[in-house]
C-alpha cells in the first residue's frame, strides 16, 4: 500500500476498550463501544515508519455501517489521523508511536448512528479493512440523548441482567426473578437484526426512533409468535408453560423460531424482552407493573363490571376491563421534539388498533405527560392516563335483563405502580411519577383538565361515575386476607352497618372465582347466600371460611382469586370485592451474603409441605449467571404433609460482583416454584 506502507495487523484492544465502555460482559474478543467516548486501537506496520513518512500524512480512516453506507445519511464517516482529534465528530489522534506501531485514539460523535461498523484505512488510493466493531448508545456521556447522570441508575437500568418483575395483587405483590440477558453475545446481533427491518438507518442515532421501531416490531413479533393457551396439547407442554426465566431464549425464538413457543398467559414477556433489547443497545430501561389497571377503555375514565344476583362476575361492558396487574416498559431519553419538560422516563405503549401493522404503532409517552394529564401531547397519553385514573362502575344484572347500579366501594385504578429498586431486590413504588396523591388538590385539578377535554369531544358519559342516591343507606365492608395458602383456608368477614331507626332484612351473596391477571374469568369456585337481620342503629358481622377443600374445583394454574360480596336490601344493592393471591409453599434458601471467586460455596434449600397431600416427584433446579456454568438439577425424596425436606447444593462462583442464585422446584402438585438470593462475589486475595 503506497510506497512501502503495509499494515501488519490492527489490534482493536477489545478487552481493554470494552471494560472502559461497560461492555466487557458482552465479549472480550469483539470490540463493542459506546458513542461519544474514545476507544484505542494499535496499528502495527510491516516496515519502520520512517520509510514511508510521506504516505503517512495522507492516511485517512473510514467508518461505515449499513448496506449502502453514505456520508449523506451519516452512515459513513471519513476522517484523518491528527495529533489533536475532535470530541464532536468522528476523529482520530495518535497517542503513542514508535518505529513500527501507532496507538490511535478514535472518537465517535455522541449522536452517531448505532450498529455494526467496519473500520477502513485508505492511503494512496488503496483501501484496507482493519476490522469490525459495534457502536451503542452511551448513557454515561452527557452529550448523548440517553444520558443518565446517576451512575447507580446506569448500572441498574443498563448493566444489570438480574431483574425482578412484580406480579400478584395490589395488596400482595410477588417478586418474580427474571434474567434479562442483554449481554449474551447474540442478543446485540439479534437486536440489530430486528432493527434492520427498518431501512431508515440514518435515524438509528435517534433513541426516540429506535425505541419506537423496536417497540413496534417486538409487538408484531409477539402477536405472531405467542400461541393461545388452548393450543397446549401435552402434559409436557403444560409443565413448561410458565418455565420462562429470561428474555434471551424468547427473543431467539421470536426471531429464529428456535426454542419453545410462548403462550398468551404471560403478561410480562413483551415488556421484559423489550427491556432486554433496549438495555442491550444502551438505552436505560425498566419493567414497570401497574396494579388494578384499566385496559381497553378507549380513553374513558369509567369501566363497567357486571355481576349476577349471586355476586358472581358475569360479563363486561364496552368500556374496557380492569386488569389485576399490567406490565409495561419505560425507557430514559431526551425528547427534543416535544415542549420542554418531557425528557426522562418514556412509556412504550402499543397504540394501534388490533390488526394494524405499521411502523410507529408503538407510541412513546412521557411519564410526566400522564401525571399532568397533557392528553394532547401524543395519542396514547389519554389511554395511559385512563389506565391509572379510571373508576369502576359496578352493575347488578336483574333476572329480567335490566341493570341496577350498586353502591360499591369504588375501585380506583393505578395502584402500587412498582419497579425494582436500584441495586436492591426490593420493590419501589413509583405511583407518584404517574399521578398526584388521591384526593389532593393537584389530582382534582388534573382530572378536571382531562374531564374538560372529554366533554369537549362529546364524551360526557365517560367522565363522571353515576351517582346513586338513597334515603335508606346500608354501610357494607368486606374483610379478607390478601393471600390464601395453597391447600389452606382463611376466615372472611362481611360487616353490615344499619344507621336507620328500624331493622333491615338483608340478602347476602358471596362468591369466589378464579381470574387471570388480565381480569378474564377462569372458573367459579364457590358461592353461598345468607339471609340476615340487622337491628336498628347497629352493626352485624358475618363470618365465613374459604378453604380449598370446599372448592368445586381447584383454581387453574397461574390464576388469582376474586372474592365478591353483594348485600341487597329493598331496592338498594351494596357491593364489595377483594382480589386474593394464591400462595404456594415457600422454598427457603440459606447461603452466605458474600463468596470468593473460584472457591466452592454451599447453599441449603428446604421446602416445607403445607398441603394435606405429599409432594412427589420433586426436582430442584439451580441456575445463576456468574455462579453456575450450567443449570444443575437434583431429585428429592417425597415431602410428606407437615414435613420439611432440606438439601445442600454446592457450586463454584465464576465472576466477581453481585450475582443471583435462582432455585426452582417442580413436583406432582405444582410447577415452577421459585425463590432467589443475591450474593456478592469478591476476588481472591493475592498470595503473600
Amino acid at each position: 500500500m503506497g510506497q512501502g506502507l503495509g499494515i501488519k495487523c490492527c489490534d482493536f484492544q477489545a478487552a481493554r476498550n470494552n471494560a472502559e465502555h461497560h461492555t466487557q460482559d458482552i465479549s472480550s474478543q469483539r470490540l463493542t463501544v459506546r458513542r461519544g467516548q474514545p476507544f484505542t486501537i494499535s496499528l502495527h506496520f510491516q516496515a519502520p515508519v520512517h520509510t514511508f513518512l510521506s504516505t503517512m500524512k495522507k492516511i485517512v480512516l473510514v467508518a461505515q455501517t449499513g448496506e449502502q453506507p453514505s456520508q449523506d445519511n451519516r452512515t459513513q464517516a471519513t476522517f484523518s489521523i491528527s495529533s489533536l482529534g475532535d470530541a464532536k465528530s468522528w476523529s482520530a489522534r495518535v497517542k503513542e508511536r514508535d518505529d513500527q506501531s501507532w496507538t490511535i485514539s478514535v472518537t465517535t460523535p455522541a449522536d452517531a448512528v448505532i450498529g455494526h461498523y467496519s473500520l477502513l484505512l485508505q492511503a494512496s488510493g488503496r483501501e484496507q479493512c482493519l476490522g469490525q466493531f459495534t457502536l451503542l448508545f452511551n448513557p454515561w456521556s452527557q452529550e448523548d440523548a440517553v444520558f443518565l447522570g446517576n451512575k447507580a441508575q446506569c448500572s441498574e437500568y443498563v448493566l444489570n441482567q438480574n431483574g425482578l418483575i412484580f406480579t400478584g395483587t395490589a395488596d400482595c405483590i410477588e417478586a418474580m426473578p427474571w434474567d434479562f440477558g442483554q449481554f449474551e453475545e447474540d442478543v446485540i446481533d439479534l437486536s440489530l437484526k430486528l432493527l434492520s427491518v427498518n431501512k431508515q438507518v440514518e435515524e438509528w442515532g435517534d433513541p426516540v426512533h429506535v425505541a419506537h421501531t423496536l417497540g413496534t416490531l417486538l409487538q408484531v413479533l409477539k402477536e405472531k409468535s405467542v400461541l393461545p393457551t388452548s393450543q397446549i396439547q401435552t402434559a409436557q407442554e403444560k409443565a413448561l408453560l410458565y418455565k420462562r426465566r429470561g428474555s434471551a431464549p424468547i427473543l431467539r425464538q421470536w426471531l429464529t423460531g428456535l426454542g419453545r413457543p410462548v403462550y398468551e398467559s404471560q403478561a410480562w414477556v413483551l415488556a421484559a424482552v423489550t427491556c432486554t433489547v433496549l438495555r442491550g443497545l444502551g438505552i436505560p430501561a425498566r419493567v414497570v407493573t401497574t396494579f388494578t389497571s384499566a385496559q381497553g377503555t378507549g380513553g374513558s375514565l369509567l369501566v363497567d363490571e357486571f355481576y349476577s344476583k349471586e355476586g358472581l362476575q358475569n360479563g363486561e361492558g364496552q368500556r374496557g376491563r380492569i386488569w389485576i396487574f399490567q406490565t409495561s416498559t419505560e425507557c430514559w431519553m431526551k425528547r427534543p421534539a416535544l415542549p420542554q419538560g418531557y425528557d426522562g422516563w418514556q412509556i412504550l405503549h402499543p397504540s394501534a388498533p388490533s390488526g394494524v401493522r405499521v411502523l410507529g404503532e408503538c407510541d412513546l409517552v412521557p411519564v410526566r405527560a400522564v401525571k399532568e394529564g397533557t392528553v394532547g401531547l401524543t395519542p396514547a397519553v389519554l389511554d395511559i392516563f385512563a389506565s391509572v385514573n379510571a373508576s369502576c362502575v359496578v352493575w347488578k344484572c336483574r333476572e329480567d335483563g335490566t341493570l341496577e347500579l350498586t353502591e360499591s366501594n369504588t375501585k380506583y385504578c393505578g395502584n402500587n405502580i412498582s419497579t425494582k429498586v436500584v441495586a436492591s431486590d426490593r420493590c419501589e413504588d413509583i405511583t407518584q411519577n404517574y399521578k398526584y396523591p388521591e384526593g389532593s388538590p393537584k389530582e382534582k385539578k388534573v382530572l378536571e383538565k382531562v374531564w374538560k377535554n372529554r366533554r369537549k369531544h362529546g364524551k360526557v358519559r365517560d367522565v363522571y361515575p353515576p351517582s346513586l342516591e338513597t334515603g335508606d343507606p346500608l354501610h357494607f365492608f368486606l374483610e379478607a386476607p390478601s393471600s390464601l395458602p395453597l391447600g389452606g383456608d382463611a376466615r372472611i368477614s362481611v360487616n353490615l352497618i344499619n344507621p336507620n331507626d328500624y331493622e333491615k332484612e338483608v340478602k347476602l351473596a358471596l362468591g369466589l372465582q378464579a381470574v387471570y391477571y388480565n381480569g378474564v374469568l377462569a372458573a367459579t369456585l364457590w358461592k353461598d347466600q345468607f339471609l340476615l337481620t340487622v337491628e336498628a342503629n347497629s352493626a352485624k358481622k358475618r363470618h365465613s371460611f374459604l378453604s380449598f377443600s370446599n372448592f368445586e374445583q381447584n383454581p387453574p394454574e397461574n390464576t388469582l382469586l376474586r372474592l365478591t360480596a353483594m348485600a341487597t336490601h329493598s331496592t338498594l344493592t351494596c357491593f364489595d370485592q377483594k382480589d386474593i393471591a394464591i400462595c404456594r409453599p415457600q422454598l427457603a434458601i440459606e447461603m452466605p451474603e458474600t463468596a470468593v471467586q473460584h472457591q466452592p460455596l454451599t447453599a441449603s434449600v428446604s421446602i416445607h409441605n403445607t398441603l394435606d397431600a405429599p409432594l412427589n416427584d420433586c426436582v430442584i433446579s439451580i441456575f445463576g449467571r456468574g455462579l453456575i456454568y450450567r443449570e444443575k438439577s437434583y431429585r428429592l425424596s417425597s415431602v410428606q404433609p407437615g414435613r420439611t425436606v432440606c438439601t445442600k447444593l454446592q457450586f463454584t462462583p465464576m465472576h466477581v460482583g453481585l450475582q443471583r442464585l435462582t432455585v426452582e422446584m417442580d413436583c406432582n402438585m405444582f410447577q415452577n416454584l421459585t425463590n432467589f438470593r443475591s450474593i456478592t462475589v469478591v476476588a481472591p486475595e493475592p498470595p503473600a
